[in-house]
């Protein structure tokens, strides 16, 4: 009977809220616990909940670490079938869906679907706690366990936990020190893609993040974040011990480790403790001799960015203070 109403593309079932309609009775029972709220599948080691069986069964298996879903090319496993069936794409190089405005292609029409979000400006999923809108379903997920409280991935080495796998991924990689990105200008490696990226912009000069308001440019979105605040004068996070304020609580957590005492971050060469992980890295550079800063008039070297801001100012005949 399912397999005639799939062939005839029947679809007897309606949903009474939205109209939608199914092939299946069961698929629109599911369905319709979006509009009910019902989520009758709950995990018993986190209590979370879910609207279906097999999403529960996938669930678990963060917990339980079973990855059943192996790719017969390269063994890397999956929790989930079609994770799998999207990682084989990979090693055809098939990348058969064209976005039609940028001409970005995918592996699977969903990610292309997706992908054309950003030119459509459309937001399906909203967080039913703050109202925020979200181009994909997993981006609202992650959001929500913010409100919740919701860690669900754990290190086995130091027990830290996680809102997403790919943190927790990245996280492991201090422990393990692998390195996987690296610079091909000065073979210096990093834990993730993404400071490899604004690594490199040290290279390039690319400084892609622009301010609205004065046109200063920067190499990394946060650091326009932070500029931002300048203008605005908002410095809305104030330590406890002396009540001085900063525009970012990132600022206010490495000062109050004046106050503690705490240095988290380690040479590993030396074991000298700072209590900024960019202090400890210019540091390391004294190890490593790296110079990743170049004067562009005299090509001196320079461990720190400001080292050669400073030094510029011979070439520039620029006296700042007065």
């Amino acid at each position: 009977m399912r397999h005639k109403c799939s062939r005839g593309g029947e679809r007897p079932y309606c949903c009474d809220v939205c109209n939608k309609t199914f092939i299946q009775k069961i698929h629109l029972v599911n369905h319709q616990r979006i509009h009910s709220g019902e989520r009758p599948y709950c995990c018993d080691v986190c209590n979370k909940a879910f609207t279906v069986k097999c999403a529960l069964v996938n669930h678990q298996r963060v917990h339980s670490g079973e990855r059943p879903y192996c790719c017969d090319v390269c063994n890397k496993t999956f929790t989930v079938k079609v994770n799998l069936i999207r990682h084989r794409h990979l090693h055809g190089g098939e990348r058969p869906y064209c976005c039609d405005v940028c001409n970005k292609t995918f592996i699977q029409k969903s990610d292309m679907v997706i992908h054309q979000r950003i030119h459509s400006g459309e937001r399906l999923y909203s967080c039913d706690v703050c109202n925020k809108t979200f181009i994909q379903k997993s981006h609202m997920v992650y959001h929500q366990r913010l409100h919740s409280g919701e860690l669900p991935y754990c290190c086995d080495v130091c027990n830290k936990t996680f809102i997403q796998k790919s943190h927790l991924v990245n996280h492991q990689r201090i422990h393990s020190g692998e390195r996987p990105y690296c610079c091909e200008v000065c073979n210096k490696a990093f834990t993730v893609q993404c400071a490899l990226v604004n690594h490199q912009r040290v290279h390039s000069g690319e400084r892609p993040y622009c301010c609205e308001v004065c046109k200063k440019t920067f190499t990394v979105k946060g650091n326009l974040i932070r500029h931002r605040h300048l203008h605005g004068g908002e410095r809305p996070y104030c330590c406890d011990v002396c009540k001085k304020a900063f525009f970012q609580k990132h600022d206010m957590l490495n000062h109050q480790r004046i106050h503690s005492g705490e240095r988290p971050y380690c040479c590993d060469v030396c074991k000298k403790a700072f209590i900024q992980k960019s202090h400890m890295e210019n540091h390391q550079r004294l190890h490593s001799g790296e110079r990743p800063y170049c004067c562009d008039v005299c090509n001196k070297t320079f461990i720190q960015k400001s080292h050669k801001v400073v030094h510029q100012r011979i070439h520039s005949g620029e006296r700042k203070y007065c």
